[in-house]
């Protein structure tokens, strides 16, 4: 597949894929005899599991560590502990969206009392 099928796929700019190949995110693009990148299978999920992460808010330092360690068969455990890491700034910031939308809510509804109580 190419990078802009890839592209198209995964909804990201080429540019963005080969930002993330450059730094390291995308460990191992396969390639054509003419050097154009042939993403296939694997590299595929890479660009989801790293396009999830991301979207997420996950941080590109951690993702950087994850991945080289991964590439490198490193230290499963230190692997671990960067997802779990990641896993718990994720649920400080749910926490934070849910607490922002009950505030949302109870503002939404004191309007809409006093649109209904002024129509009254």
């Amino acid at each position: 597949m190419t990078i802009g099928e890839v592209s198209k796929k995964f909804g990201m700019t080429a540019d963005t894929i080969r930002y993330y190949e450059r730094i390291g995110l995308l460990p191992y693009i396969p390639r054509q005899k003419n050097g154009i990148r042939d993403f296939d299978e694997e590299a595929c999920k890479w660009v989801s599991f790293i396009k999830c992460m991301r979207g997420a808010g996950v941080q590109i330092e951690a993702l950087i560590e994850y991945v080289t360690l991964m590439k490198n068969g490193d230290d499963p455990q230190r692997r671990k502990e960067i997802l779990v890491q990641q896993r718990a700034k994720l649920l400080d910031r749910l926490k934070q969206l849910q607490d922002t939308i009950e505030r949302l809510d109870f503002k939404i509804e004191h309007y809409n009392e006093l649109i209904l109580g002024a129509k009254k």
